[in-house]
């Protein structure tokens, strides 16, 4: 499979599995074909052409030839420069040849427009019940937030050494993260657990989380006890990065009893907490891993071509059918 074929299949597997309707996504992208259409020449020299069919603006091919054919995949939670050197001594010292550096967390221009897809927290509050206007505010508060905290990183520190030595390099994150998303969704939803027990029974059966538990990271209830009633939950897995830490006491009042989610700040738990929310913290690097896990399934399962995958960066392939 060429890699621009493995992008834009990757591309649509995140709008697939995204709870948002297919309606909002197309029309996010009409509207952004709409504002490329207004720009003037100069502007269009500076603007990513991907925003016009990719919705998720922390995915994208950061360097390489796009068609280049992809056959062994190295791939992780963050590839850093480390993992970039990692991947070109593997590359010297066998005769099987890695093709792709695949990151699931953005670095380069994907990391420096992660802020741009937090929207997507806002229809997900919505849906949940959360009013329209205070979703909005608070959230675009925090997008605002997040995007003044990147400005002065050093974006393409990692893409630059992948880049010298000539290896190509994809991030994954929206669209992986819709995936454990929608799984856990539709999960939850067939077996309705009554408590956090059972809540954390149906995250201890994936065998991404129970490889976590193996290494002492489990599924944790942090506010509640495993007897509390879960009543509705809220995913907290997809949107870039952290919400506002204002929601909680919108989402007790929109009905929401439980919120599963990758982590949680000190700040954003004493808040929940204070709302009396139960919060059970799944597990980063295992909802990470579950989510690239199921968007690599899909991948092979549309494409019909198997990737040989190399898991490294807190990374292991488990196939899921």
């Amino acid at each position: 499979m060429k890699l621009k074929d493995l992008y834009h299949l990757a591309i649509e597997i995140g709008i697939r599995n995204d709870l948002r309707p297919k309606e909002e996504i197309d029309r996010l992208l009409r509207e952004e074909k709409g504002k490329y259409n207004q720009l003037e020449e100069k502007e269009r020299q500076a603007y990513d052409l991907d925003r016009l069919f990719n919705p998720f603006a922390d995915s994208r091919i950061l360097t390489g030839d796009p068609e280049v054919e992809v056959h062994r995949v190295i791939a992780g939670i963050d590839m850093e420069a480390a993992e970039v050197l990692l991947t070109y001594i593997l590359n010297r010292d066998s005769n099987e040849k890695i093709d792709l550096i695949m990151s699931h967390h953005p670095e380069g221009r994907a990391l420096a427009q992660l802020s741009q897809v937090m929207g997507l927290q806002i229809d997900l509050l919505t849906s949940f019940g959360v009013t329209p206007s205070v979703a909005e505010q608070l959230m675009e508060k925090r997008i605002e937030e997040v995007e003044r905290k990147l400005l002065p990183v050093n974006h393409n520190r990692t893409v630059d050494a992948a880049r010298l030595l000539n290896l190509p390099f994809v991030c994954l994150h929206t669209p992986a993260d819709n995936c454990v998303t929608k799984y856990l969704h539709d999960l939850f939803q067939e077996k309705a657990p009554d408590r956090l027990k059972g809540v954390l029974e149906i995250l201890e059966d994936i065998p991404e989380y129970l490889e976590s538990s193996r290494n002492s990271v489990r599924p944790k209830i942090l506010v509640g006890s495993e007897n509390s009633r879960a009543g509705k939950i809220f995913l907290d897995m997809t949107g870039g990065t952290e919400g506002s830490r204002d929601i909680y006491d919108k989402q007790a009042a929109a009905g929401i009893s439980t919120l599963v989610g990758m982590h949680y700040s000190e700040e954003a738990l004493e808040r929940a907490r204070k709302a009396n929310l139960n919060v059970i913290v799944a597990g980063h690097i295992a909802s990470d891993t579950l989510g690239l896990n199921l968007l690599l399934d899909q991948l092979e399962e549309h494409s019909k071509e198997s990737l040989k995958i190399i898991g490294v960066s807190g990374f292991k392939r488990i196939k899921h059918h």
